[in-house]
């Protein structure tokens, strides 16, 4: 993995660019219009900014600490106009970071809303919606573990569904176990199952019929490892776009020639070739080469090895799942 520095016009501060190609319709079989691009990408999401980066700098200072930890910095000022977000980022170097930000939906625009939501070495994140959440909120906080309760301090889907993972991540085995490092596998089974859980939820509490389909892309790492997966239990519909690549961070790191726009980086200090393996995962590509993105497919899940190899597989799915359009 390498250290991606991303340039301004491309990284996550100005959030959104109606030129990123690849853009979904949520039905499949309409062709997104320009029209469509544009109003889908006009505005800024300006509910809230969080980033999660791993260092081991608490490994000098707590002797039990050993291995990368996540730094966590969390605002909902406008990250154009945050200054300590913007000297944090021309400060710090991390080779695995994680960034949202922030559109909030029906809860309160305050900083502990804001992803990255961590537990221990364990940082998750989420983009898109559990539906009819309040509905299902309390039986969903009954399955989790006293500590996962406990780290839950805001209000949103996203924070309780971090939780519900990190339960069964751990087998419920509390804080003690956050600090432990699982495989690829355990981590997707755990995302896997508290997926399952919350459509159960809201099939029991509003019945099969009532039961909304829900836009689940989700995000997690210990570190060394990550997981993302997107998801949406609808027989037509897709959920939000997520890519990957293996090739963009030469396009995205400003050490090197080439820029996130196209044209050339007069300030590049390397050449393409000495850059590093790496994975990044984002909702749409950042840079003008479209080739150098690849869809993570609907109902897929993606793992990242500490090696830096990639594997993208189908997610158990049962047709009972799907959900009447809303």
């Amino acid at each position: 993995m390498t250290t991606i520095c991303m340039l301004p016009c491309h990284s996550s501060t100005p959030v959104s660019n109606p030129s990123r190609p690849k853009l979904l319709h949520y039905d499949p079989n309409n062709i997104t219009t320009e029209k469509e691009v544009d109003v889908r990408n006009r505005l800024f999401n300006i509910d809230g900014l969080g980033v999660a980066w791993y260092t081991d700098a608490r490994n000098d200072f707590i002797p039990s600490c050993n291995g990368l930890r996540p730094a966590l910095y969390k605002t909902v000022q406008p990250p154009l106009n945050d200054l300590n977000f913007r000297q944090i980022c021309a400060n710090t170097q991390s080779k695995i970071c994680f960034a949202h930000i922030r559109a909030a939906t029906s809860t309160a625009t305050t900083p502990v809303n804001n992803h990255p939501f961590v537990f221990g070495r364990h940082a998750f994140m989420h983009n898109g919606f559990i539906s009819d959440f309040l509905s299902i909120r309390r039986q969903m906080c009954e399955l989790l573990d006293q500590d996962a309760y406990g780290n839950v301090l805001g209000s949103t889907d996203s924070e309780h569904l971090a939780a519900l993972y990190i339960t069964y991540l751990t087998s419920g085995r509390g804080r003690a176990a956050w600090e432990e490092q699982y495989s690829t596998s355990e981590m997707a089974d755990a995302l896997h199952r508290a997926v399952s859980t919350v459509i159960s939820l809201q099939q029991q509490v509003l019945g099969v019929e009532s039961a909304q389909p829900n836009c689940l892309n989700l995000a997690a790492t210990d570190g060394s490892q990550l997981i993302a997966y997107r998801f949406r239990n609808h027989a037509v519909e897709q959920p939000p776009s997520l890519y990957y690549s293996t090739t963009a961070g030469v396009t995205l790191n400003s050490k090197y020639p080439d820029r996130a726009d196209g044209g050339s980086n007069p300030g590049a200090s390397k050449e393409a070739k000495e850059h590093g393996s790496h994975v990044i995962v984002a909702s749409e590509p950042s840079t003008y080469k479209e080739e150098d993105w690849e869809l993570i497919r609907k109902n897929c899940c993606l793992t990242v090895e500490s090696d830096g190899s990639v594997n993208v597989f189908k997610v158990p799915y049962e047709e009972s799942w799907n959900a009447r359009s809303e």
